[in-house]
């Protein structure tokens, strides 16, 4: 029984055994990621809404900025104006006064026999 044992153990060693192709297993290897991809979508969400947000407060800021641009022309418009009106209104009280219009009259042919003019209030409508 030696030399069945002998010749079974020759046979079994895998010196002599034919070689198999040896299989190669494939290991998935899971990277372990520092944010996941549902951090990833608020991440994106959020960022989106702080974009839409500072485009709005530019866009406010531009239309205020034009606002105020704006009302500074019309005040400086009306300041222009109310300084045409004021002399505007000198220049009235100066061609009405009675002495101009006594000069006036005589220089038309008129003859004046009262020399107490008077100016002429407005009526109010």
């Amino acid at each position: 029984m030696s030399a069945e044992r002998a010749r079974s153990w020759q046979q079994g060693s895998p010196a002599q055994r034919p070689q198999q192709p040896k299989r190669q297993v494939k290991v998935k290897v899971h990277k372990k990621t520092w944010i996941t991809p549902g951090e990833k979508v608020l991440y994106a969400f959020f960022g989106l809404i702080i974009l839409a947000a500072a485009a709005y407060f530019v866009t406010f800021a531009a239309s205020t900025y034009n606002v105020n641009s704006d009302l500074e022309a019309l005040e400086s418009k009306i300041d222009r104006q109310q300084v045409a009106n004021k002399d505007l209104t000198y220049e009235v009280k100066e061609l009405s006064k009675p002495e101009r219009i006594i000069d006036i009259a005589r220089d038309a042919g008129l003859k004046v026999q009262s020399t107490k003019v008077k100016e002429a209030n407005k009526v109010s409508e």
